[in-house]
């Protein structure tokens, strides 16, 4: 449905769950981080089994990216992946609903010189980010450190994406419609920060096929596209939950090197390669509940 065919007030019916989540999100935040982590793994668990076709989903995918596991280490991993993804709900509403300054004694930053280096080049800074399960609490802690702007999608429903728009714009600068290009180049020329997570199937007529995991992958080629536009450089940057469950790493890399090269796989071969190096230091953070691969060369048949 689209937004125009909403309701008028967010007082109808239609709106009600949004609500819910909304003010479960805003409790969420709140909780202590032990029960977070409980509640987190529990809402992970209840989807692992109450939802085969997302499961599948997980399923095919790693059996895509890790054919080397053997069946019962893949399901094993799938399992893991729900449980995090769960925890990321809670991290979601932490990050939203609360001043992240309160979490920054857990989180460590490596290769912050990266950023600062290609930063202070004067010509905006494009960082590529990841779609992990920490991702927007990721965003709300790398914000302590250096201000940034925000490429997201919106939300389907209207209340649901003014919440989510409006905790997003009080963390950054600018929180920004990924349809608008215009706009990212506007605040990177203007030698602003713009936080971009490139690693989803957009389909093919705004992408190209590049390797990831083997797997010849729908690869979306604005991030090169964005490079051309502003000259800014292209940083790379992990952010995951460490094995205590407790603290969080940031880690900056640095920047693309002949990028862009003028060659669009190329350069997407070289996105893909660094998302493939992110994902293999915390495979089960990642959200592999997304098709990644649901685009297909021509030729080549449906992967789900």
């Amino acid at each position: 449905m689209s937004k125009r065919n909403w309701p008028d007030s967010y007082a109808h019916p239609r709106f009600w769950p949004a609500w819910l989540a909304i003010g479960a999100m805003r409790v969420g935040a709140w909780l202590p981080w032990r029960l977070k982590l409980a509640i987190g793994r529990a809402l992970g668990l209840l989807a692992w089994a109450a939802v085969p076709r997302r499961r599948h989903i997980v399923d095919t995918n790693l059996k895509l990216c890790f054919p080397e596991l053997g069946d019962a280490e893949r399901a094993a991993l799938v399992r893991e992946t729900f449980e995090a993804n769960g925890i990321g709900i809670l991290e979601t509403a932490t990050g939203w609903c609360r001043d992240p300054r309160h979490l920054r004694h857990r989180v460590t930053y490596k290769g912050r010189h990266h950023l600062e280096s290609a930063y202070a080049q004067g010509k905006g800074v494009l960082v590529v980010g990841i779609h992990f399960s920490t991702l927007d609490l990721g965003g709300a802690l790398h914000s302590l450190y250096f201000p940034s702007d925000v490429v997201y999608r919106p939300h389907n429903n209207p209340l649901f994406d003014r919440f989510m728009t409006r905790a997003r714009s009080r963390i950054y600068g600018e929180a920004i419609d990924r349809h608008d290009l215009r706009g990212v180049v506007r605040r990177i020329k203007a030698g602003h920060i713009v936080w971009y997570s490139p690693d989803q199937d957009f389909g093919r007529d705004v992408s190209v096929f590049a390797p990831l995991f083997g797997i010849q992958a729908a690869t979306i080629r604005l991030t090169a596209k964005i490079a051309r536009m502003t000259g800014a450089p292209v940083v790379p940057l992990m952010f995951h939950r460490n094995p205590d469950d407790r603290t969080y790493t940031i880690e900056c890399h640095p920047a693309l090197e002949d990028f862009p090269s003028g060659d669009e796989v190329r350069d997407a071969t070289q996105v893909n390669a660094f998302i493939e190096r992110a994902i293999g230091k915390h495979p089960e953070q990642y959200m592999w509940l997304h098709r990644r691969f649901k685009t297909r060369p021509e030729g080549e048949p449906e992967l789900y």
